[in-house]
C-alpha cells in the first residue's frame, strides 16, 4: 500500500506562502541580499573587508548573509551592489493584462535582454 504524500503547491512566493506582511519585497531584499552574498564568496572577502567596503559595521554584514535583513532596506542593498560593480537598472512597465498583478522582481541578467 502507498501512502499518498500531502502537499501545496507554492505560489512561487515563499514569503506569500508564509503570510509575510509585503511578500514581493521580501522577495526582492532576499534576491538582493543572496546577490550581495554571491558577491562578497566570489571577491573572497571577510566579513570585515566588506565591512569595510559598503561602510557598516561587520555584525551587519555576518546578518546580511545569515538572511537576516530586517535592517536592510531594498535601496541600501542596491547600493550595496553598485559599491561592488554592479549596475542596477529599474524598468517600470505597464502590466501586461487587466487580469495581471503588477510586481516587483529582481533579474540578474543583462536587461537589454530581457523580453519586452
Amino acid at each position: 500500500m502507498s501512502k499518498r504524500i500531502v502537499h501545496e503547491v507554492s505560489s512561487g512566493n515563499v514569503f506569500a506562502d508564509l503570510g509575510v506582511a509585503e511578500p514581493e519585497e521580501a522577495l526582492l531584499k532576499s534576491d538582493l541580499a543572496i546577490r550581495v552574498t554571491q558577491l562578497i564568496e566570489e571577491r573572497h572577502l571577510t566579513q570585515k573587508e566588506a565591512a569595510r567596503l559598503l561602510h557598516v559595521a561587520q555584525p551587519n554584514i555576518s546578518k546580511l548573509v545569515r538572511g537576516e535583513l530586517h535592517g536592510f532596506s531594498v535601496e541600501r542593498l542596491m547600493r550595496f551592489l553598485t559599491v561592488l560593480g554592479q549596475n542596477i537598472f529599474v524598468v517600470v512597465r505597464p502590466q501586461t493584462t487587466a487580469s495581471d498583478r503588477a510586481h516587483l522582481q529582481a533579474n540578474f541578467t543583462d536587461p537589454l535582454t530581457l523580453s519586452q
